[in-house]
């Protein structure tokens, strides 16, 4: 790996980008056009959406259970090639059941990805003293959201929603090759005593069952407003064809989140910034189920990009400090449940909005749902504030 952490954290951005922006949320401006071309249901796209999930579900069990301490880069290039090809299989089947499929397994891809990239570009950030900047790499998300919210309309325009998967392709295919030239091992770097530490045999922490409810919880919610944000506001008159402007709005947001919220988390403690977090993202998801006008979804956009990354990156900066010899576990068993969360929350969506042809239940209940994972981190944030309380007695 990269010995300077600007250029690692450069190709973590992209990496991210191009599984997590691409790979698993260009689904979302892409879908109000796709419903429109191929004639599908909301309670299919429900189901399209939770085959994602339910791949990355997969992906991450499958990476908690293999040991994932070497050749982690040239896994994290194998499932980088193989997220780009699925994107491109997108716009070039018709098949229902192909698009379930490729969908599947580009959620498997995506977790690969993001466990790889996080577990490996933690340790080396941590080794070298620079895990400040993981929220930097995280902002990768919101930058690919972002750009793949400008560059939809404009190539649905040209060559419809099949021309937006292969465009969308091809742009992870150049970003593919900044991240392969700057994501390498490096196992000349050592923090004082590594080599002399073993792995232990993972054991759960009493603190991980509190933050797994949480992440899990927010992992059912988020993803509601994740999934059909730009759909929602497309059958809103308030927007006449711009919805994909809220996506982009999302993005916008989304970029410099995870540098604010990392730096919250140093000063004030990562869990007492997560609780606020999630109580802001709540109040932001059921915002579009209040009020239909364009500035409830613009400020919803807003709330739901500035904090749905910052989770990301409070949790499992928190996990790396608290279990940093099984930080590649640890990362993969949150991701896990949090993709099960994820998975469920599409499909109970689609068939709630079905039934009642209203949106409204659903948004207020993936709010509810986030509200609720907030307040099951009140136990660590007062543990965390003791041992802050601890730290600076110690210090005097």
């Amino acid at each position: 790996m990269s010995k300077n952490p600007y250029t690692l954290v450069i190709g973590g951005v992209f990496a991210l980008f191009i599984a997590m922006s691409i790979g698993r949320f260009a689904y979302t401006p892409i879908l109000p056009y796709m419903q429109k071309e191929a004639g599908f249901t909301t309670q299919f796209a429900g189901f399209l959406a939770s085959s994602n999930y339910a791949g990355y579900l997969i992906g991450a069990i499958i990476a908690s259970l293999v040991p994932l301490k070497r050749n982690r880069a040239i896994y994290l290039r194998i499932s980088i090639i193989i997220s780009i090809l699925l994107t491109l299989l997108m716009g070039l089947t018709y098949s229902h059941t192909s698009w379930m499929i490729w969908r599947f397994l580009s959620g498997i891809m995506s977790a690969f990805v993001f466990v790889l990239a996080s577990s490996l570009i933690l340790d080396q950030l941590a080794k070298q003293r620079k895990i400040g900047w993981v929220g930097v790499m995280y902002g990768g998300v919101g930058l690919g959201i972002f750009v793949s919210g400008l560059l939809v309309p404009l190539l649905i325009e040209t060559f419809n929603y099949e021309g937006a998967w292969i465009g969308l392709a091809l742009v992870a295919s150049v970003l593919a090759i900044i991240v392969f030239s700057t994501v390498t091992e490096n196992k000349t770097i050592h923090s004082p005593g590594d080599t002399s530490i073993p792995v232990k045999t993972f054991k759960a922490p009493k603190w991980l069952p509190w933050l797994l409810a949480s992440y899990g919880l927010e992992g059912l919610g988020y993803i509601v407003t994740g999934t059909f944000i730009v759909a929602i506001a497309d059958q809103t008159p308030a927007f006449s064809g711009n919805a994909t402007n809220v996506w982009v709005l999302v993005g916008l947001a989304a970029i410099p989140s995870c540098v604010v919220w990392a730096y919250f988390g140093h000063r004030f403690g990562y869990m007492l910034s997560l609780m606020i977090l999630l109580i802001i993202q709540s109040i932001g998801i059921a915002l579009p189920a209040l009020s239909d006008s364009s500035l409830s979804f613009y400020l919803s956009a807003v709330l739901f990009g500035a904090t749905f990354m910052g989770v990301t990156t409070l949790a499992t900066a928190f996990a790396r400090n608290k279990n940093p010899l099984n930080s590649a576990k640890t990362i993969a068993i949150m991701t896990t449940i949090y993709a099960l969360g994820q998975m469920i929350g599409p499909s109970v969506a689609g068939i709630l909005t079905t039934e009642t042809e209203s949106y409204t239940w659903a948004l207020l209940g993936a709010s509810a749902f986030v509200m609720i994972g907030a307040f099951f981190l009140l136990p660590l944030v007062k543990q965390e504030r003791i041992e802050q309380e601890h730290d600076v007695h110690q210090t005097n």
